[in-house]
């Protein structure tokens, strides 16, 4: 089964991530549903807010005497868990349960009936129309002390744009929407900006100053990339704090659902040059789970500067993320470079409790991809860094192979040793750091770049194909400016399946030190290189990882 595609508006291309596919042995396919960016948000002139005609009908949680919190909300999640799960019933009504893309980008929530557009807080809400593939809707309720009441938005919230006749949709009651966006002025002070956005299933995605959308996060992963079926769970409903003047963050509650596993989230977020998330998530399930996937980010590597040999592309490089980095209990970093594999590819990294892991857009050089309308140099890097004792577990990359830059295709997340069984909980506490920086200072040099060909005389055609060159560029830390005639000594691991024919280090023009070294394998199975420098018996850079595969 290959990825299903849809077409997006290139000029505006954001990929909304609805999912990755079950895999079955060594097939595996990707889900993956695009859609244009919303319309940027215009500056409105302030105009007062229309009170809600549903707004009496709404819903309230919580009381003066019995604040609704987190842990009330854990306490509703794990009584549910202990109920068989009901799919969600679609009440939409026919025009727009039957939207086509099209149709469905027509609509816009309209500015200025933002949530607190004419108060002085540091955030505004908007909602997303249900229809097309949203036809699920999430409820938001909207709280001050504790008390929350459902927001009800009206179909008057919304512009109808061409091709639709906007008098069809006037009259109608809308069950729910099908996420919402908070926005925030991260440029300036007079402009709000897109901040974070919910929508589809539990999948969501922020911004940092500067940066534009590209990979997603979501709430949990359910048996990816294993022979059994997947399973998306859906935030049904959300409790969102009114924001204060005071305010610097702003934090929301949300209810997950899905067959194996009821789940209550806590997020608080902060706007910034690097904007955090602060997540905490409670886990109920409802039977034993196979591979329960914490912390998920997705994301879309097409081709780049280790993997372009078989794209006929005016652009050297397409990707929202380039490489997975780790850093582990013990303080040692990696890094993995992503690819495109020609088949389905499984990288299994066991940890205990590691500080960090996350993918990230680490090459920033607008030339090095050419495109001025994808700007992939501003793709947001995503850092996850756990929270407490995470224990024993493994860090999982997923590869799937693609021919188009509108699938995702890479997936990331923590997977505990230790299946969830029914009836138990769980709790995981983790920020996010999204943004074009994500990474901490250090005094060891980073990965600048990785690149791959066939080994030995490469303008020989009859070469063998057992034979293949990788050169891996080192940058910053305390080597950087070393003379040319420093002692750096390779720390070059190879596995009994292949063999080091040679290598070599040498000063990069612009600073910084390249290795290269040229492998042959000795069979077909993968190849796992591992490499690091060190200088008077102590380690000066990052750990590189690469999986050689003959596919």
């Amino acid at each position: 089964m290959s990825p299903v595609k849809t077409t997006c508006n290139e000029s505006r291309r954001t990929t909304l991530k609805l999912g990755l596919a079950a895999a079955a042995s060594a097939a595996f396919s990707a889900s993956i549903l695009s859609t244009g960016r919303a319309a940027a948000q215009q500056k409105q002139p302030a105009q007062p807010q229309n009170a809600d005609a549903n707004t009496a009908a709404a819903q309230t949680v919580g009381t003066k005497q019995q604040p609704f919190t987190f842990d009330a909300l854990s306490a509703r999640m794990q009584a549910k868990a202990k109920e068989d799960y009901k799919a969600p019933e679609s009440s939409l009504p026919d025009v727009v349960a039957n939207l086509n893309y099209d149709q469905h980008r027509a609509i816009r929530y309209r500015p200025e009936k933002a949530l607190w557009r004419t108060e002085p807080v540091e955030f505004h809400l908007q909602a997303f129309y249900p229809g097309w593939v949203f036809k699920d809707t999430t409820t938001i309720f909207i709280g001050t002390d504790g008390v929350f009441q459902q927001h009800v938005f009206d179909a008057a919230d919304f512009e109808y744009r061409p091709p639709l006749d906007p008098s069809k949709f006037q009259s109608l009651k809308l069950p729910g929407v099908a996420g919402f966006r908070i926005h925030a002025p991260l440029q300036r002070p007079d402009y709000f900006d897109e901040l974070v956005t919910f929508l589809g299933a539990s999948y969501f995605r922020a911004l940092g100053s500067g940066s534009r959308y590209g990979l997603s996060a979501r709430g949990l992963a359910i048996n990816t990339a294993t022979s059994e079926a997947e399973e998306f769970p859906r935030f049904n409903a959300f409790y969102v704090d009114q924001p204060t003047p005071a305010d610097t963050s702003i934090r929301l509650m949300a209810e997950l659902d899905s067959q194996s596993l009821t789940g209550a989230y806590e997020f608080i977020i902060t706007p910034g040059h690097t904007t955090t998330i602060d997540v905490t998530c409670r886990l109920f399930p409802r039977a034993e789970i196979s591979r329960l996937g914490i912390a998920p980010l997705t994301s879309m590597y097409t081709f780049g500067e280790n993997d372009h040999s078989d794209h006929d592309d005016f652009r050297p490089e397409v990707h929202d993320s380039d490489g997975l980095f780790i850093i582990r209990a013990s303080g040692e970093e990696m890094w993995r470079p992503l690819k495109n594999p020609k088949t389905l590819a499984l990288s299994y990294f066991q940890e205990t409790s590691p500080k960090a892991f996350g993918l990230l857009q680490r090459d920033r050089d607008f030339t090095h991809y050419q495109d001025t309308e994808a700007r992939y140099d501003l793709r947001p890097s995503l850092m996850i860094e756990p929270q407490g004792d995470w224990g024993n577990g493994t860090i999982e990359l997923v590869e799937i192979p693609t021919d188009s830059e509108a699938n995702d295709n890479i997936a990331a997340f923590w997977v505990p040793a230790d299946k969830p069984k029914a009836g138990g909980k769980l709790e995981y506490r983790y920020r996010m750091d999204w943004g074009l920086r994500t990474e901490k200072p250090t005094l060891l040099a980073r990965v600048s770049g990785t690149y791959v060909g066939v080994g030995g005389n490469a303008a020989q055609a009859s070469e063998s194909p057992k034979s293949r060159r990788f050169a891996i560029n080192f940058e910053g830390g305390a080597i950087h400016n070393l003379p040319a005639d420093a002692e750096i000594d390779p720390q070059i691991d190879i596995p009994k399946n292949a063999r080091l024919i040679n290598s070599s280090l040498s000063r990069l023009p612009g600073g910084g030190w390249r290795l290269s070294i040229e492998i042959e394998r000795e069979d077909s199975e993968p190849v796992e290189l591992r490499v690091k420098l060190s200088m008077l018996q102590r380690i000066v850079s990052e750990t590189w990882l690469y999986q050689w595969t003959n596919k």
